[in-house]
C-alpha cells in the first residue's frame, strides 16, 4: 500500500484512536482489549483493526489470552502489535531519507562523529530556547512525546530506595537511518537529548540500547537520586 493510502487509513476516528491505543501499549493487543480501552462494540473494533493490518499500520498474529494450553484452553485470539514501517507524505514527492543516508555515509566515511555530536547538542540546546533545564521524568516525558519518541517510563530494575526510574522510548525519530548507520546516528541522538536535557539538570540521557526502541534512556541525575 502507498504510504498516502495508508495514512488515510487513520482519518476514521476510532481507527485512530485503536492504533494510538496498541501502538502505546508496546506489546500484543486482543480485540476484546482494544474495544474496552476506546468504548467501543468488539465487533466495530475487530473490523478497524483489521483494517489497519490490511494498511500495513498494524501487524496482526494469534495466540491464547488465558496462558493455558492443551484441551480447554480455548481457541486462540487474534492479536496487533505496531508495525514496524514507516510513512511519510509530501507533496510533490521529495526524498529526504536518501539524502540523510548519503550525508550520514559521508559523515561516517570522514570520521566526523564528533562534528556531529557537537552540532546536534548545540541544536536540542536551541530547542530548549533559552528554558531552564528540565524539571523531572513527568516534564521530560512531554518534551519527548512533542518530538515523536514515544516515552514510556519503566521501573528501576533495582528495588532499593535509591534506585530511580528509566524513560525509555518506543521509537527512534531516526530510525531508518540509524539502522544502517547505528553507531553514527545513535551517538548523534544522544548528543541531541543532552542538549535539550542539559548538562547538570535534574535528568540525564544515557545510551542503552534495547531491540526494537530507542537507543538512548532518561533518567534522574544521580545528584537527583535520594
Amino acid at each position: 500500500m502507498e504510504d498516502i493510502d495508508a495514512i488515510v487509513v487513520l482519518q476514521d476516528p476510532v481507527r485512530r484512536r485503536l492504533y494510538e491505543y496498541v501502538v502505546a501499549q508496546g506489546r500484543e493487543v486482543g480485540r476484546n482489549e482494544a474495544a474496552e480501552a476506546v468504548g467501543v462494540a468488539r465487533t466495530l473494533a475487530a473490523h478497524h483493526l483489521d483494517r489497519l493490518a490490511e494498511g500495513g499500520l498494524l501487524e496482526s498474529g494469534s495466540r491464547r489470552l488465558t496462558g493455558r494450553s492443551g484441551p480447554g484452553a480455548g481457541r486462540p485470539a487474534k492479536v496487533y502489535t505496531r508495525a514496524r514501517g514507516e510513512w511519510s507524505v509530501s507533496l510533490p514527492a521529495r526524498d529526504y531519507r536518501t539524502a540523510a543516508e548519503l550525508l550520514a555515509e559521508a559523515a561516517e566515511e570522514a570520521g566526523l562523529d564528533a562534528g556531529l555530536c557537537a552540532a546536534a547538542r548545540r541544536r536540542g540546546e536551541a530547542l530548549r530556547g533559552g528554558a531552564a533545564p528540565c524539571g523531572g521524568l513527568e516534564e521530560a516525558m512531554g518534551l519527548l512525546a512533542s518530538r515523536g519518541y514515544e516515552p514510556h517510563q519503566e521501573p528501576a530494575a533495582d528495588a532499593s530506595d535509591s534506585a530511580s526510574p528509566v524513560v525509555r522510548m518506543r521509537n527512534c525519530p531516526f530510525h531508518a537511518v540509524a539502522e544502517r548507520f547505528p553507531p553514527l546516528v545513535c551517538g548523534m541522538n544522544l548528543a541531541l537529548l543532552e542538549g535539550l536535557f542539559g548538562e547538570n539538570g535534574p535528568v540525564r540521557a544515557r545510551m542503552d540500547a534495547r531491540p526494537g526502541e530507542c537507543c538512548v534512556v532518561i533518567e534522574l541525575s544521580k545528584n537527583k537520586i535520594h
